[in-house]
């Protein structure tokens, strides 16, 4: 019995090591402390791949600084932005208003704020 609970202790700590914290611009999410923050997914021109971009009220120079990232400094693929709202939701922020932003004009895009509960 010991070793089955010894084994089990190994297997999430080497499980857990492997987590990887999002960041937006080098600050966890998890150390966001604001009422409001604003989302929108950015597409790929040549590939399906969505990013995400956060916005909590912070400084920006460049526009790739707005990316949720991994600890390698990676920019983190999502499904959509829903899967990004249903990922903040473990944060503490739930949907609060969408709108849309022109990009050209042509197209615009779906951009979410979500509130802290």
């Amino acid at each position: 019995m010991k070793k089955i609970i010894f084994a089990a202790a190994m297997f999430a700590c080497f499980g857990l090591s492997r987590v990887k914290a999002q960041n937006v611009n080098g600050v966890k999410l998890t150390d966001i402390h604001v009422d409001y923050i604003q989302i929108r997914a950015v597409k790929s021109f040549l590939t399906d791949r969505q990013w995400i971009a956060l916005e909590h009220g912070q400084k920006v120079g460049d526009y790739s600084e707005l990316y949720i990232r991994d600890d390698h400094d990676k920019k983190i693929e999502f499904n959509s932005a829903i899967d990004a709202i249903n990922k903040m939701k473990g944060y503490g922020y739930e949907l609060f208003s969408v709108y849309t932003e022109q990009i050209d004009q042509s197209s615009n895009r779906p951009v979410y704020v979500l509130k802290r509960k």
